[in-house]
């Protein structure tokens, strides 16, 4: 099988040539540079400036030059062998024969994701080294990889929000044909695979937009990176299409089963529809057949995008990344109360719970962290599914300092009961890359702008003066000890090492993590099936957390004391421990349970 996405802009193979199609509705005069030959575009009245060559083939090299001078890859680019500055590759996507012709994805109850950035996946850093380890991940009951972004970036290391051509899979990590080649074992495997996509801004080095279509921003909606994507003002039809075709270029050219739209509260949209929405619903009625999960990051906690419909699919979007669980866990666990735990350290068990059962801690709450600004909508309505859940991500564990990994500042038991509850409760898991074994490497900050030593520097001055705020980095000493993102060494410390997983003490984590990873796909996906029929929870002032959530096929319950003396708790009748904290006896009614220890519990609907 052949896959293409077809789109008004960018280089398409057609009967009649190579069609070029660049929108710059700002430039004087556009011509094609293509091989070593120069052609003139011609532009009509919305903006556009076109051209159809018998000259271009397939593997040529090409760019625009805007007028007279400055030349620049298309924004459009499906490939970049030479970096962000660099010509593009005339790509024929139609080369790659798809063997995966039944895959039409799996059932999103049945999701365990696993977060990974390819660069510093496997010791090869490539789309190629990260294949190999699908069957690994497979069998530890991993059911998607979801990639970080992966969109043309400056140099050869970078987490991947600093793209600047979202159609180019960088070539740091191989070719299109190899990204297609790990999408099409993935499927075979049985593993749905998720790409990290961003559509609210463009990073430092290498966005020439401004350049001949100045109008795709807007000093309206400024973002912490600038002035914001215009979504909604004059011209905003075309931005909007420019990204709404990203996403369906990756579903359909590249076979990808599910998107994780990044921080989408930086989006601003006083139009209707709201980009999000419009996003969502193109991307359903293009592609009504197949299983394709959407997944928001969305600091602002809007309920509104992730209704249901009656037969309890999402209307719009799949799920949203729960930062509201991780945030409370983190608080709890750690103690930490700076930066954004500042609203979750005052009471973070109860936060806890209410987000468990609900999904968002904050629901129209006051934040004190945003000086009291109104955060959150009611989401007690909305099934647990509608949640992804996770003690860590490349963000959580990235934008610390040092990097550190949840494992390196709390005890192993407190570690093994938050990752058994976390496992085992109904929202939809994500691991991140290492997590499975608690990997002793940290994941730190890294860039590559080592080509603009002007840029290295302020991106290093910056990465320092943002800690100035923490306690810890007041001292200026201390803070000239966080690692340099620009340093090599610091991309080289945060390759995961596959063979630790092989030692004690983590290869002992990972046989806990794949039981936990069996019982959810025995024991609690049949429950996230059925209908959702909500949830309860209550927080004793001893500090112990009881919640239940009720499905059709079943009720689970989770027990657990986070207090400092032993409390008792009751189970009821008709119940069984599906996990259950060291030394606990499960077969009595009243569970005796030591600080620090739970246990998860199934049962029937009432």
């Amino acid at each position: 099988m052949r896959r293409v996405h077809s789109m008004p802009f960018g280089a398409e193979i057609t009967s009649d040539g190579i069609r070029f199609a660049l929108w710059a509705p700002t430039a004087q005069e556009v011509s094609l540079v293509l091989d070593d030959t120069e052609h003139a575009l011609k532009a009509d009245a919305d903006g556009w400036h076109r051209l159809v060559s018998g000259q271009a083939h397939v593997g040529s090299r090409y760019g625009y030059k805007i007028d007279g001078n400055l030349v620049v890859p298309d924004p459009a680019s499906r490939f970049q062998p030479d970096d962000v500055h660099g010509l593009s590759l005339v790509v024929d996507p139609q080369a790659y024969d798809w063997s995966d012709t039944t895959w039409t994805g799996r059932p999103w109850e049945e999701t365990v994701l696993y977060e990974v950035h390819v660069g510093t996946a496997t010791p090869e850093g490539t789309y190629a080294g990260l294949m190999a380890k699908l069957e690994e991940l497979k069998d530890l009951g991993v059911t998607a990889i979801e990639l970080m972004p992966i969109g043309e970036f400056p140099g050869r290391r970078n987490w991947g929000y600093d793209g600047v051509l979202p159609y180019a899979p960088d070539a740091a990590y191989g070719s299109p044909e190899d990204l297609k080649r790990l999408v099409e074992r993935a499927h075979e495997l049985g593993l749905m695979m998720f790409l990290d996509v961003v559509y609210n801004h463009f990073g430092p080095s290498g966005n020439y937009l401004h350049a001949y279509a100045k109008t795709f921003f807007t000093e309206r909606h400024p973002t912490p990176w600038g002035a914001g994507i215009n979504v909604d003002g004059e011209g905003s039809r075309v931005v909007r299409d420019f990204f709404f075709h990203n996403a369906l270029y990756w579903l359909e050219e590249f076979h990808f089963d599910g998107l994780r739209f990044d921080a989408v509260h930086a989006i601003i949209d006083d139009g209707q529809p709201h980009f999000i929405e419009e996003l969502a619903s193109r991307i359903r009625q293009a592609i009504p057949d197949r299983h394709v999960h959407l997944v928001l990051e969305n600091e602002a906690n809007q309920a509104r995008w992730l209704n249901r419909n009656e037969g309890r699919q999402p209307k719009l979007h799949t799920a949203q990344w729960a930062d509201d669980i991780h945030n409370s866990w983190h608080a709890l666990l750690t103690g930490e109360n700076e930066g954004y735990y500042e609203d979750y350290a005052n009471k973070p068990l109860q936060h806890l719970g209410r987000s468990l059962a609900e999904g968002f801690a904050y629901q129209g709450d006051p934040s004190l962290h945003k000086d009291g600004v109104i955060r959150g909508e009611p989401s007690g309505h909305l099934p647990p599914s509608a949640f992804v859940a996770f003690l860590q991500n490349h963000d959580q564990v990235g934008n610390r300092a040092f990097g550190e990994r949840l494992a390196h500042l709390i005890p192993p038991e407190r570690l093994e009961l938050a990752q058994a509850i976390f496992l085992l409760s109904p929202q939809i898991p994500l691991l991140f890359m290492g997590e499975e074994w608690t990997a002793s490497t940290p994941f730190q900050f890294f860039v590559d702008f080592e080509s603009e030593p002007d840029l290295a520097k302020a991106v290093r001055d910056g990465r320092r003066g943002e800690f100035k705020r923490f306690k810890a980095f007041t001292d200026p000493e201390m803070s000239q000890r966080i690692p340099d993102p620009t340093d090599r060494a610091t991309f080289d410390r945060s390759r995961i090492e596959w063979e630790e997983a092989e030692r004690s003490p983590h290869r002992e984590v990972l046989s806990q993590t794949r039981h936990l990873l069996d019982l959810r796909q025995t024991e609690i996906v049949p429950l996230l099936k059925s209908r959702y029929r909500g949830s309860h929870y209550t927080v004793s002032p001893e500090n112990t957390l009881d919640v239940t959530w009720t499905f059709d096929e079943g009720m689970l319950r989770l027990l657990a004391n986070f207090g400092s003396a032993p409390m008792t708790m009751h189970t009821g009748d008709g119940t069984r421990a599906l996990w259950a904290s060291p030394g606990i006896d499960v077969t009595s009614t009243n569970l005796q349970l030591p600080p620090w220890s739970g246990v998860i519990l199934k049962g029937q609907s009432a």
